[in-house]
């Protein structure tokens, strides 16, 4: 610090040089980063929608797995691949914050930001049951608030770390139990809660769900909450109720990756992806097709490393890109970076909200925020139990604690924002969620800049 003024380092300085020097960057060069980021863009549509969204799909069907335990566990880690790389470079390489404040940062986005891509860019309503959403937010608001105790003091402890990993031990567990606390909680609470009197009169009404084809339109998601067990019995609930690509079942003649299109527009784009697909083609097994169905763990777990790596190279030029613009540090960080990190989160929510899988959506967004915190125990404990235990993790927690108690406001906002708007995905719950996101943003961003509050920060050497 410097005359109470923070020092933060550019986030250059956690990624390789650039392909130009900044003047050539500023001649021109800087259209080339925007090419790679639509490219990068376009490349993680593809892993999901081909590869990780499948897999996922068929461990869904060997477990039991209801939609938003899915979307809850599998779905929040394979998406959050990245952000469990950033921390462990944070931990071990780079010796820096960049863990913490990129997980911190991006996390008001992927509640946000995500929830309000969901209800615009899907034009199905997707309902939500109560106890999935009241479940993830619970077990985040905990996380956040075990992560703000633990970086009050700037000292990281093993036990601390270690406090992280239980609480997604018990989220884990709640998970296995789902479909006895989730009646426990019915029963309980239905005389004097509304959406759980809902939840009960559907579980009356409704028959087991089965998927649909998509040439029979779409359908409005009523979900039924006795398939909300991790492991069933019956077979009729092994399978999601909702098929993420319109394949009841998965056959030897699904269309190949290299077959072409109808339309223009779309053949267009696959010529332009065709170097991605025929990469994606070679390295990853295709588990709709028969021949590759017994190998979908090792699809979800290359899908995920697929989506780690195009990921960095996404945030990466980003950050270039914010550079040579001239966008400040922490208004970049909350932005830019925020959203480049969280492209596979927004990519596969928005694409299972628009079949109408609005519980795995949500869980998704809030499970991966959940995992996200575990993402920074896991390093945290690693160094403090096993490699330095001389020591704690010195951290800088000024700045952090502002979004840590930010992530808890808007983890409230969120819920109460679905409650009133009738539990059910559309664009009115997009629009709110929009404008809470640029709320938050503006604030944060304000803060950050010394604005508001007493947190004057400069790029360090600057």
């Amino acid at each position: 610090s410097e005359n109470g003024t923070r020092c933060i380092l550019s986030s250059l300085s956690e990624f390789p040089e650039g392909f130009f020097t900044p003047q050539e960057r500023k001649d021109g060069g800087i259209v080339i980063y925007f090419i790679i980021i639509l490219y990068m863009f376009l490349a993680v549509s593809i892993v999901c929608d081909d590869y990780f969204l499948p897999s996922l799909e068929i461990i869904s069907e060997c477990l039991g797995l209801s939609q938003d335990v899915a979307g809850a566990t599998f779905m929040a880690a394979g998406s959050s691949a990245p952000e469990l790389v950033t921390a462990f470079l944070g931990a071990f390489v780079t010796k820096g914050d960049i863990g913490v404040s990129t997980i911190l940062g991006s996390a008001i986005y992927n509640l946000l930001g995500i929830s309000a891509a969901c209800g615009l860019l899907s034009s199905v309503v997707s309902r939500l049951s109560c106890w999935p959403l009241f479940r993830d937010c619970l077990a985040y608001t905990l996380s956040a608030a075990a992560v703000l105790a633990m970086i009050s003091d700037n000292r990281i402890y093993w036990y601390e770390s270690a406090s992280l990993l239980l609480i997604y031990g018990c989220y884990v567990l709640v998970l296995c139990f789902d479909i006895k606390i989730n009646q426990y909680l019915m029963k309980k609470f239905s005389p004097c809660c509304t959406c759980f009197t809902k939840a009960m009169e559907e579980n009356a009404e409704q028959q087991p769900l089965v998927g649909w084809r998509e040439e029979s339109g779409p359908l409005i998601r009523q979900q039924s909450r006795t398939d909300s067990g991790i492991f069933q019995d019956e077979l009729d609930y092994s399978h999601l109720s909702t098929s993420l690509h319109g394949l009841d079942e998965i056959s030897e003649d699904h269309p190949n990756v290299f077959t072409m299109p109808e339309a223009d527009m779309k053949r267009i784009l696959w010529v332009l992806s065709l170097p991605i697909i025929t990469l994606l083609y070679l390295t990853i097994p295709d588990c709709r097709r028969q021949f590759w169905r017994n190998w979908f763990m090792v699809t979800f777990l290359i899908s995920a490393a697929w989506i780690s790596a195009i990921t960095y190279v996404l945030v990466w030029m980003v950050t270039i890109a914010g550079e040579t613009l001239g966008i400040p540090e922490s208004v970049m960080g909350l932005t830019l970076l925020a959203a480049g990190t969280s492209v596979p989160d927004t990519v596969a929510s928005v694409l299972v909200a628009r079949k109408g899988n609005g519980d795995m959506a949500m869980s998704n967004i809030v499970g991966s925020n959940v995992f996200d915190m575990l993402c920074l125990g896991i390093p945290w404990f690693i160094k403090t139990a096993f490699i330095n235990t001389s020591g704690p993790i010195e951290v800088n927690s000024s700045g952090l604690t502002y979004t840590a108690i930010s992530l808890i406001c808007s983890v409230v906002f969120i819920f109460l924002a679905v409650h009133l708007n009738g539990w059910k995905i559309d664009k009115r719950l997009g629009t709110i969620c929009l404008v809470l996101y640029l709320v938050f943003t503006v604030l944060s961003i304000l803060y950050e800049l010394g604005i508001i509050g007493n947190n004057p920060t400069r790029v360090c050497g600057n």
